[in-house]
Parts: C-alpha cells; structure tokens; sequence
C-alpha cells in the first residue's frame, strides 16, 4: 500500500450500484491510477461470479472472506445490512467508502462514526453529486446563497421501491444543498404520497435555514421525464446547475440594483442566446468526468495519504438526519390530513 504498491480494493454488494463500483476500479487500474480489484462480494454466487467474470477478480459469498486480502472497500448492499458489513470491515482494518443513505437511523450512523474512529479508518460517504463535474464547478460561485428550487425526477422503474423517495433520490439534493448553505436548518415542512409503492413516492419539502436561506425541494420517482435540476439565487446572482447535462449558467446584475421582474423572468428562462438588459452571463468552465470515477478516485487517495475524506460520515450523518426530519414532517402532515377528512 506504501511506497508506491497497489491499493488493493473490493467492492462488497454487486448489484445494479455496486456493479458500476467494480467497473470504475477496474478502468481506474487499468488507467495505472495504483489500485488493484481483488473481489466482489454478493450473497447471490451467480451475481457475484458473473461481475467477477467481467472485470477479472475474484467472486466471493461473504466478507468474512476479505480481511487480509484488501486495504479497502466499496459498501454497495442494502442499508439496513451497511451497518453490519462496514463494522466488519472496518474492525478488520478495512477502509470504506459506505454508498447513501448512510444507515437506516442516526443510531446507527454514530455507530459507523465510533467504530471509524476507534480504529483510525478512512471512512467516506457516498453522495455522488457532489462530485458531479457541475456542482464542483459551482462551489467556487458561492456566497451567499439564500433561496434554492431543487427537482429531481426520475421515470418510474422498479428499483429501490423498500425506500422512500426521500432517502433514495432526494437525499443527493439535500446533502448538496446543505454542503452550500453551511447552516443550521430552522424549520422543515413537507408533504409526500405513496403512489405506486407502499412508501412515498413524490415529496415537496421547504427547508429554512438559521442564515435565512430557503430551499424548496421535489423528487418524484413516477415522473414521465426525467430531470435533475438546481437552482439558487444570492445577492445580485442566479445560478443554475444541470446536474444531468453537467453545466451550469451564471447570471450577475452589473449594478447596486435588484433585478426587476421582467429580468428575473428572463433570467429563470435562462435563455442563452438573448441577452437581458443590465445582466451579464458566465458560463463556467466544467471538466467532464463521471462523478463514480471522480468520487471513488477521491477515495483512493484519501487511503492512500492516509487523509480525511472529501465527504466524511459526518456529512452522511447530516444528510441522513435531515432526510428523517422530511419524512417525519410528511408524516406527520398526512395524519393532519386524514384527521381533517374524518
């Protein structure tokens, strides 16, 4: 692992997520990037045997089997059993990188916490849209963000319906948001409604935070177009970020002045190719990479300087506990609700 030797990596859970894990270490070694796959782990033997196949490691049944073998792992199995693959891990001298939601419920994200520390692991988080090219390019914008409109919805599929909406799509957003705003939240309302699955399938959450800020987030899982889209207003600039076509527009009023009604209109189009009176467009520059490569090349390097991950379990642990305080909102707002029909 030091001077200069692979870090040897496995990928434990190779279903549709964990799979791409495998496929993004096995390009990252043979770009020479100083890792090497040794495993995929999977309950399911034919699974785990046929990604193994493909990117040429060795198939495993259990994690059991790991310890000695590897330096490092993706968690990518459920997260009700994360708690219990990344303690093993972790206890073996294992570091990880735990895919979101973090864990099921913040007792058992403070244990993956403690157990991190007690023995002195890299232990990052997995909220891929931080890494996404776009919102990279956007962190060197801000300042004083203080309203967000935030949709994110994807075209109904069958995957990931033993969670809710909130904890499987939203959570991307609210771990971005809440890594620009940087404050406490002050005050969540919601309102969510189960559709075609037993859990919430559509939610709309406004978020205030203590510095003022508000963010109105969507996620829908049932939507007929699929869309992934931030945007923010700060003092004197609006920005927007694609996450799916990973760009994003600035647009600055030029003077002390706020934006009148008709500009603030036209910069919401963000009409590209009219120019709007008193308000000047930036187009930064965003380097294209796919977020998995860049995330788990970050994490690659956290192990191997032995560093504090760009996005800690700290950060997993906020998105988590935030995502909860939604869920119980909606709840709660849908008991309110049956209350006044009966």
């Amino acid at each position: 692992m030091h001077n200069g030797s692979p870090i040897r990596v496995a990928v434990v859970g190779v279903g549709a997520f964990g799979k791409n894990h495998a496929r993004v270490y096995h390009e990252l070694q043979q770009q020479g990037q100083g890792i090497e796959l040794v495993a995929v782990v999977d309950s399911n033997s034919a699974q785990a045997e046929a990604v193994a196949r493909q990117f040429g490691c060795a198939p495993l049944s259990s994690v059991n089997d790991l310890p000695g073998r590897i330096h490092a792992a993706s968690v990518a199995v459920p997260t009700v059993d994360h708690l219990q693959v990344a303690s093993a891990l972790m206890k073996a001298g294992v570091d990880v990188l735990i895919e979101k939601p973090l864990a099921t419920s913040l007792q058992e994200a403070d244990e993956l916490l403690q157990l991190a520390r007690a023995h002195q692991r890299v232990a990052q988080a997995g909220h891929l849209e931080r890494f996404n090219p776009a919102v990279r390019a956007t962190v060197p914008l801000l300042t004083r963000p203080m309203f967000f409109e935030v949709h994110r919805l994807s075209i109904f599929t069958p995957r990931s319906l033993d969670v809710d909406v909130v904890l499987d799509l939203m959570i991307h957003d609210i771990d971005v948001v809440l890594s620009f705003v940087q404050s406490p939240v002050k005050e969540i309302r919601a309102v969510g409604l189960p559709v075609v699955s037993g859990k919430v399938d559509i939610a709309n959450v406004r978020m205030e935070f203590e510095s003022g800020c508000v963010a109105n987030l969507t996620a829908s899982r049932i939507s007929t177009e699929r869309v992934r889209k931030l945007r923010f207003f700060q003092p004197r600039e609006y920005i927007s970020v694609d996450y799916g076509r990973q760009d994003v527009l600035q647009f600055r009023v030029g003077s002390e002045r706020a934006l009148s009604p008709e500009q603030l209109q036209a910069a919401l189009a963000a009409s590209t190719g009219i120019p709007i009176p008193g308000v000047t467009m930036n187009k930064p520059a965003v380097e294209s990479e796919e977020p998995l490569h860049a995330e788990l090349k970050s994490f690659i390097n956290a192990v191997r300087q032995r560093s504090t991950p760009e996005i800690p379990l700290e950060d997993g642990r906020r998105a988590l506990a935030t995502a909860l305080q939604i869920l119980s909102s909606i709840h709660e707002h849908s008991r309110q609700a049956l209350q006044g029909l009966s």
